[in-house]
């Protein structure tokens, strides 16, 4: 709120499977103030957009919850199907190890597979949990395709600077605590990211090879706090 007061535009980016008037109602039920941001973009909405243009008919794998909000958004949901739409893990199965026989079939009938959430794992109540990118990195590695949304893959990040009116990249600053997403995201889209260590990261910085290995040539974060507080 004291940045939207400086006048600072705020765009929240998210890789929840959901559009964005979803995460905006979550948002709404932790009591955060919808003037304390400008716009919210999520990987859900960009997958959505995918799913539903042309209408086809698609697979599913990820919550009931997941399931209802892709049918409310007109996506179309079957079991004859070459795609398939992977918000994340069901409410049966909560280690990726248990996909295995299920993707490899897919696998073998070249399903390709629409990750809405790229995130390998999340911090939830306090406990770490895998998420869908996790399952497409599996995917992945037995020869699927996948066509992956959200950070850190650039079309969210050029919807979000079009959200805020397409600032110049050096009036904008990323904020996150996934390395893998939010800073190698930041970095591939040409702008400064501030790190926060004590979050999915738990407390740990950022390697020293972090940009070598991800091939960023020398970007690094401008700061590293534990913290927004």
């Amino acid at each position: 709120e004291a940045w939207k007061q400086s006048g600072k535009r705020i765009i929240l980016v998210t890789n929840a499977p959901r559009p964005a008037s979803t995460v905006q109602a979550g948002l709404d039920a932790l009591g955060l103030s919808r003037s304390a941001y400008d716009a919210i973009t999520s990987s859900g909405e960009a997958g959505i957009a995918a799913l539903v243009d042309p209408p086809r008919a698609v697979g599913f794998l990820g919550t009931p919850e997941d399931s209802a909000d892709l049918v409310a958004h007109g996506v179309l949901l079957g079991d004859d199907f070459d795609e398939v739409a992977c918000t994340g893990l069901d409410e049966r199965r909560d280690e990726p190890a248990q996909y295995l026989q299920l993707l490899r079939e897919w696998s073998a009938r070249d399903v390709l597979l629409h990750c809405l959430n790229p995130d390998r794992e999340v911090i939830h109540l306090g406990r770490r949990e895998a998420c869908g990118g996790a399952l497409a990195d599996l995917y992945e590695e037995m020869g699927g395709r996948v066509a992956w949304y959200g950070k850190p893959h650039g079309p969210i990040y050029d919807h979000a600077l079009r959200l805020a009116g397409n600032p110049p990249a050096r009036e904008v600053l990323a904020i996150g605590d996934g390395p893998l997403t939010d800073m190698v995201g930041a970095a591939r889209a040409g702008i400064d990211a501030l790190f926060i260590s004590h979050g999915i990261h738990d407390g740990a910085p950022l390697p020293d090879d972090f940009a070598t290995r991800h091939q960023l040539g020398d970007w690094r974060p401008i700061a590293t706090l534990a913290d927004l507080a």
